[in-house]
């Protein structure tokens, strides 16, 4: 490698898609300066998802991009999520058949209050975060590629190739958000695992064409397009005149992705919208395959995999941009942490530790959707009795729902009470979200972003007070997942660090204790707050899932 001397960079994010953009954001959030650099000349403007889980929006919330990414959203609210029609034309003509976007319950309101009004490009998402991390000043290196990478056990160095020529960095840790087909994982020699390639190979043609006058009003998320002409998947980028549609490409039969030239995308649009004369202007054409795969290893060293780089989700479920969000969220704050000096080093193995099996999970239940649609999109109890038997989780339990198991939760109970029910998954247990409460006008996810946060029972006036003595934000809920004596220590990432039900004889030392444990410290610990936290050795105390 070129021997350049630069100074140490604490965070490397090899990869500008929005996985990177986002990790690169959360990083910045959490006060550690990091640099991103990305080979294309700056975020696609070709969107491969467009469903973005309330998981997600509760990230976007935290990080103060919630109403900016819903402004550009697409407003879906009462129309069809799905739609199947010969063509768009006879589509608007009322030959259509179309399953309604989801409307959430009351009860799907108790859990998780915050969500979109429809669904959100992944371009357009892209553009709200690029913007906001230019606005805080962020290091967004362009137009550069990585071309080597080695560690040792002080650091990692890079070697980089931008517009200026190579260089080369040294860094503390790297994020490698680079993709399916990550140059990190393959250098660092983590192989991968499961189905593979999934299907046909397909094109997506992102197009640009005012189809509002043949929808006459009608507005949906996707649409399957039937007509032997031009059959294939016709999903909204703006409602009205950007979209992308998704074709087969029979490569068993000899035909290849460059085969689709401007003329025939062209073509092949006219054919689906049913309008021989249309304008069409054909912004960009990508190759894909739909895949299910995971990294058999989501940390070496002092390098990290998140995104498509660690798992590559089968498209069905809208689980893939979602499931790497949380590899984000749930590695950023542990990053800063140790950045900032307030954990051990140990507290990035729990990275690997929770992600994995959550990833390994999600991957299951998109393969399980995949031989049969119905098994996602349909309602009733018919349509529940089937999803019972093939093993399929209601889709807001993947999302939403799903556990941690490691040293940085106490006690966890990764077992889910319900895969059908997520007011019943998420009911306070170590390792799991935190429950969705209104304390004040105020949501406790809102009062958790961002920080470690105790909230106390009823009758938790100890607990506030040794909060209070450890530097701890606290909160009194009531809430029949908190008992009226207990406790729920939450983390940055809201998930339940520890639960406790009953009474201990010191809860200052008992919450010092905990943290110590959690953030990997050792015995003597850094403090977390001012004033810094006890330092005392873990105790045995009554803790309950």
């Amino acid at each position: 490698m070129t021997k350049t001397a630069y100074p140490e960079v604490p965070v490397l994010v090899v990869g500008g898609g929005s996985v990177g953009l986002l990790t690169a954001a959360l990083l910045a959030h959490h006060g550690v300066p990091a640099v991103l650099v990305e080979r294309r000349s700056g975020p696609s403007v070709h969107p491969r998802a467009t469903g973005i889980g309330s998981r997600t929006v509760e990230v976007l919330r935290e990080l103060g991009l919630d109403t900016a990414v819903d402004a550009v959203a697409v407003d879906l609210r009462g129309a069809a999520g799905k739609a199947v029609a010969r063509t768009v034309v006879e589509m608007g003509a009322g030959d259509v058949v179309t399953v309604p976007m989801p409307t959430p319950s009351a009860a799907e309101l108790d859990t998780t209050p915050f969500r979109l009004r429809g669904v959100c490009a992944q371009d357009r998402l892209d553009a709200v975060v690029a913007a906001d991390l230019a606005r805080r000043g962020a290091d967004l290196r362009w137009s550069t590629r990585l071309v080597g990478i080695a560690q040792d056990a002080d650091g990692v160095d890079v070697e980089l190739e931008g517009p200026d020529g190579r260089y080369s960095l040294r860094c503390a840790r790297v994020v490698a958000a680079d993709g399916t087909h990550s140059a990190v994982r393959t250098a660092l020699g983590v192989g991968t695992s499961g189905a593979g390639d999934l299907g046909k190979s397909m094109i997506n043609i992102l197009f640009r064409a005012d189809l509002r006058l043949h929808l006459r009003g009608m507005s949906f998320a996707t649409c399957t397009i039937t007509t032997p002409e031009a059959s294939g998947l016709l999903a909204t980028v703006d409602g009205e005149t950007n979209w992308v549609f998704h074709v087969s490409c029979d490569v068993d039969g000899g035909e290849r992705p460059e085969d689709f030239t401007h003329e025939r995308c062209v073509a092949v649009v006219r054919a689906a919208v049913g309008d021989p004369d249309l304008d069409v202007e054909v912004r960009s054409v990508l190759p894909w395959r739909p895949r299910s795969s995971l990294a058999d290893r989501f940390a070496v060293g002092r390098v990290f995999l998140v995104g498509d780089a660690a798992h590559t989700v089968s498209p069905l479920g809208a689980f893939g941009l979602n499931t790497g969000v949380a590899d984000a969220h749930n590695l950023a704050w542990k990053l800063a942490a140790v950045h900032h000096g307030e954990a051990g080093a140990g507290l990035l193995d729990t990275y690997a530790q929770e992600r994995e099996p959550v990833a390994a999970a999600t991957l299951d239940q998109a393969m399980r959707r995949l031989a049969d649609p119905e098994l996602h999109w349909g309602r009733g109890p018919e349509a529940d009795a089937a999803r019972a038997a093939a093993g399929v989780w209601a889709a807001p339990v993947v999302h939403l729902g799903q556990r941690y198991d490691s040293a940085a939760v106490v006690d966890p109970r990764p077992e889910l009470p319900s895969t059908v029910d997520l007011a019943v998954a998420l009911d306070g247990s170590p390792g799991s979200r935190v429950p969705h409460a209104w304390v004040d006008g105020v949501s406790t996810l809102d009062l958790a972003a961002s920080r470690w946060t105790l909230l106390v029972g009823t009758a938790g006036d100890r607990w506030l007070a040794a909060a209070a003595d450890v530097g701890l934000p606290a909160h009194r809920v009531s809430a029949p997942w908190l008992s009226d004596d207990g406790a729920l220590l939450v983390r940055p990432d809201a998930i339940v660090a520890m639960r406790v039900t009953a009474p201990v004889p010191d809860p200052a030392r008992f919450l010092a204790d905990v943290l110590d444990q959690v953030l990997a410290r050792p015995v003597g610990g850094l403090a977390v707050g001012e004033p810094a936290c006890v330092d005392v050795r873990l105790a045995s105390h009554e803790l309950a899932g």
